[in-house]
């Protein structure tokens, strides 16, 4: 498929994804979207949606472009649950700034790695283990609130969502491994 059709492709869902939070916005009072909120969430969608289909498109098998899929993802829930409502605290917490040394630690990895499906992989595993790492300096800076203040955020709900985004980075690296080991046996086939 053209790079062109790809594009508009990706432009098109992203309209489309963002008439879900408008028809919500005509019908539901509660709705609170700005629009901001509108522009930053189709930058968000169409920039990850570019990104999937620049990087898919070097690779040669399923279980790479699975894999591009589900890193280009995992960037996307960082930023927009950063955005949103934070990862560590609320959305207006500091420490949730060093969340973007995650995706800094992924894409220069895959860079370094000239996106290839090996390098791909310890890239993907780099960024897990990098969100590991934020996590544990993030939760050692900041302090639970009390009951009181925000009753819904506790110390297991935050460990257990940052390990949930954290997996998520691992099993995009073992997509990558798969790819990898799949396509060094084609390539052993050929020679």
């Amino acid at each position: 498929m053209a790079l062109t059709k790809s594009i508009l492709r990706v432009a098109l869902a992203t309209g489309l994804l963002l008439l879900i939070p408008l028809t919500a916005k005509l019908f539901l009072a509660d709705m609170a979207w700005s629009l901001g909120d509108f522009v930053a969430a189709g930058i968000l969608l169409f920039g990850a949606g570019l990104t999937f289909v620049l990087i898919a498109r070097m690779g040669d098998n399923t279980a790479y472009r699975l894999a591009v899929g589900v890193a280009v993802a995992a960037g996307l829930l960082l930023v927009w649950a950063n955005l949103a409502v934070g990862l560590v605290g609320s959305e207006d917490n500091p420490v949730n700034l060093l969340y973007g040394g995650v995706l800094l630690v992924a894409l220069i990895g895959a860079i370094v790695a000239r996106f290839r499906p090996l390098g791909m992989s310890n890239a993907m595993f780099a960024a897990a283990l990098t969100y590991a790492v934020v996590t544990v300096v993030a939760l050692s800076i900041w302090t639970p609130p009390s009951a009181t203040a925000e009753p819904s955020v506790g110390m297991v709900n935050v460990v257990g969502a940052n390990a949930a985004f954290a997996a998520i980075w691992v099993v995009s690296g073992w997509l990558f491994r798969r790819a990898s080991a799949t396509r060094s046996t084609v390539g052993q086939r050929l020679a």
